[in-house]
């Protein structure tokens, strides 16, 4: 252990995971200020990247080691590998779902939800979303004031459980405009998860039930249960044999179905805001698009080829899950030849990716031309993993895009973004892409 910071440790050979150090070479020191790996750990993962472009071996207080990859070709290795463990530490909270299955009980899930999400059921969704994404305009145009800036990120999560539940259980919350503290367990649920990942003796269930995090956790836990138990015996999961698919499929689409997404369009409007000239050429081909019509139709949503580039630009630059964790339950082999053994922890570290100069030519800069047709030919096919891929791939991923395209088109069409220079955003990981500080944007009604 760095006997500077204490938490990040260096290439050990005389451990039993010697292969890190001969996997890739590691930083050769860590940082003295222990807040600069915990408050600015993306700034470090990218200039680890830039260093280290493939991957890098991590340690967490010296005893939980892993490997963490931002390649594409390393990415293609590891997701391809159809059998792969989730981690238990997130069973609590999202139980045996997709997320954390594996093998033939995954396949079943899977096989079961899939036509869920088929495009004649995404059809008859679009004007819920709409729906939804009007309660929301409709409470900022109340709010909104010349010199204040609005922090929009737990009303875009409320909307998106507002769509949620009205698109995939047929319920109508009004949650909206009702005080709900679920979209606030549920963020501080993900941070606690993030924060037992990275704590070695947390992976023992024993360990942290009895640690103050651990009873945190649980009383944290408490909040969800009211508006979970509610949705638990849905038609869309009557093939699952027993109530505990059921549960966790229900947890599941309750966190996957509208937490990801508000995040990924909080992020998208901030993108906006940020760039003028982006923004207007979207609000033109949305008035473009409509017409004398004031209404999303599901047969708009394929002729919105500018506003899916800025979409996809936004989800390049701020991956709403920008790290995954799995543990292999079978050994892989990169395309140069080196090879993990089973039993490994690997990070598929989306957010490096997605930055990585090696891929993306100046990966910082906002450039919703990278995803043009005429650019899509030079792109590697696992360089862009918003949704995954491979057989796990995002199931929902049609269901968010078109929900990010509904929310954005009806936004831009009401009001003009810019942000607030004041307070900007402080990205973290907490297992979603989250800001410490909100996101903050100026709103102005447009006529």
């Amino acid at each position: 252990v760095c006997p500077e910071c204490g938490i990040l440790s260096v290439a050990r050979p005389d451990t039993w995971l010697h292969l890190f150090s001969v996997f890739v070479q590691l930083p050769s020191h860590c940082s003295p200020d222990p807040d600069i790996f915990r408050y600015q750990e993306l700034d470090k993962i990218l200039s680890w990247a830039e260093k280290y472009p493939c991957a890098h071996s991590l340690w967490f207080g010296g005893f939980l080691g892993f490997l963490n990859i931002y390649h594409p070709e390393y990415a293609k290795s590891r997701l391809s590998a159809t059998i792969q463990k989730g981690l238990n530490c997130v069973f609590p909270f999202l139980g045996k779902g997709l997320v954390v299955l594996h093998g033939p009980k995954w396949f079943q899930h899977r096989r079961l939800l899939t036509p869920a999400f088929h495009n004649d059921i995404l059809k008859s969704y679009v004007s819920l979303m709409a729906d939804s994404s009007k309660v929301m305009l409709d409470k900022w145009e109340k709010r909104i004031t010349k010199d204040k800036s609005l922090d929009i990120f737990e009303d875009v999560c409320l909307m998106t459980l507002d769509s949620l539940l009205k698109c995939t259980f047929s319920y109508h919350s009004n949650c909206q405009n009702r005080s709900t503290t679920l979209p606030t367990a549920i963020h501080d649920l993900t941070a606690m998860i993030q924060q037992r990942i990275k704590t070695f003796l947390y992976h023992n269930d024993l360990i942290y039930w009895f640690s103050p995090h651990g009873r945190r956790f649980r009383n944290t836990f408490v909040c969800t249960i009211e508006t979970l138990t509610m949705l638990k015996l849905v038609g869309l999961l009557r093939g699952m044999a027993f109530w505990a698919d059921i549960s966790a499929e229900t947890d599941t689409l309750m966190f996957g179905g509208h937490d990801t997404t508000g995040t990924g369009i909080s992020w998208l409007l901030y993108c906006l805001a940020l760039h003028p000239e982006h923004q207007q050429r979207c609000r033109e081909e949305i008035k473009e698009i409509l017409g004398d019509r004031e209404t999303i139709q599901w047969n708009d949503l394929s002729n919105m080829p500018y506003i899916t580039m800025c979409i996809k630009e936004s989800l390049r630059l701020y991956p709403p899950v920008p790290q995954m964790y799995r543990q292999l339950n079978q050994p892989v082999t990169f395309f140069d030849g080196r090879t993990l053994p089973e039993g490994l922890l690997v990070s598929l570290h989306v957010y490096a990716l997605h930055r990585n100069p090696t891929v993306w030519k100046d990966p910082e800069v906002f450039d919703p031309l990278r995803f043009s047709q005429d650019n899509l030919s030079d792109q590697h096919s696992f360089a862009f993993l918003p949704f995954s891929a491979g057989p796990r791939n995002c199931i929902a991923q049609q269901f968010a895009m078109t929900e990010m395209k509904v929310s954005l088109a009806l936004t831009l069409l009401r009001f003009e973004l810019s942000p607030d220079l004041n307070n900007p955003p402080n990205e973290v990981v907490q297992l979603l892409l989250r800001s410490t500080t909100g996101i903050h944007l100026h709103l102005k009604k447009l006529s």
